[in-house]
């Protein structure tokens, strides 16, 4: 079994690589400078002269403020990228697994969204992504598309880096505390995606969109609170002090892009397809710090 792993130098493309994928599993990682998605004879070439069995397309325009500026960047990488997978996948008769978002919602729904509510992106990340996905299921009907959120590992830029990074100089921090979601650690899609791409081997796919996202749900004010519980408790001797988190309205905050203000996932779906059951974010999120916590310690050392 030959994985093509595109994106391999993002957060989930990172966690791709380094998941312990069983005895006769090959994965062949590509960042972007090794295939650029948005080049469409680079892609064909690479899916259709690569051996591979399964594509998994982690590779997106993720910068979601800067997207309201740079739509032509973010459509290229959301939308047309895709789609150059998906017709790649369909020349080659290969599946596509292919990673998406909460933010294809408005947020305006009381309870979590399910794969078949109404999508209405607010912005342009949300409309380009959605745009990827219509793309995906147009060209190629072996995908799996997965939506998920809040994304956070011990790579890159996410939340919870940026919290820790903040919480060095400043003792009061102001966080968003009326829009709703599931932090989910890239580690937990990664693991996800590794449980379907058997079945997929097996002949057991069951093709369409679904959701994965850690179980429960949290405010951004109540996801840093918890950044602060497991990384600096209180009352450590030799520890700065965890910074107060003072709650703030999205009014408060104002940013280029428009979020939802809800965008929880109902996952029941995949768990019914495919035995995936998320579980909760802030198990998840223990895994995450403490792994930032080694990595500070060896660094020290």
């Amino acid at each position: 079994m030959r994985l093509l792993v595109l994106g391999a130098g993002g957060q989930v493309g990172r966690e791709l690589s380094r998941f312990a994928w069983p005895a006769g599993c090959e994965v062949l990682a590509r960042d972007r400078s090794g295939l650029d998605i948005t080049q469409r004879e680079a892609v064909f070439a690479a899916v259709t002269g690569g051996r591979a069995d399964i594509v998994i397309n982690a590779a997106a325009y993720t910068a979601v403020d800067r997207a309201e500026s740079e739509v032509e960047a973010a459509w290229a990488g959301n939308c047309t990228g895709p789609a150059n997978l998906a017709a790649a996948c369909r020349d080659a008769a290969i599946p596509l697994i292919h990673i998406s978002t909460d933010y294809v919602f408005d947020g305006a729904k009381t309870g979590p969204y399910r794969e078949d509510d109404s999508v209405n992106p607010l912005g342009v990340y949300g409309k380009s992504k959605e745009a990827g996905e219509r793309a995906v299921r147009e060209a190629l009907p072996q995908h799996v598309i997965l939506r998920t959120a809040w994304v956070y590992s011990v790579h890159g830029s996410n939340f919870v880096k940026t919290m820790l990074r903040l919480a060095a100089d400043r003792p009061v921090l102001r966080v968003v505390a009326d829009q709703h979601g599931s932090p989910t650690s890239a580690a937990d899609i990664a693991a996800a995606i590794a449980a379907i791409v058997p079945q997929i081997a097996a002949g057991d796919a069951k093709w369409g969109t679904y959701h994965f996202t850690a179980a429960g749900a949290a405010t951004w004010h109540g996801f840093a609170e918890a950044i602060f519980d497991l990384a600096l408790p209180g009352n450590v001797a030799g520890r700065a002090p965890a910074p107060l988190v003072e709650a703030i309205t999205t009014a408060d905050y104002p940013t280029p892009a428009r979020r939802p203000a809800n965008s929880v996932l109902d996952c029941r779906k995949i768990a019914a397809a495919f035995g995936i059951v998320p579980r909760p974010w802030r198990t998840a999120l223990a895994d995450v710090i403490g792994e930032l916590h080694d990595a500070a310690a060896a660094q020290a050392r």
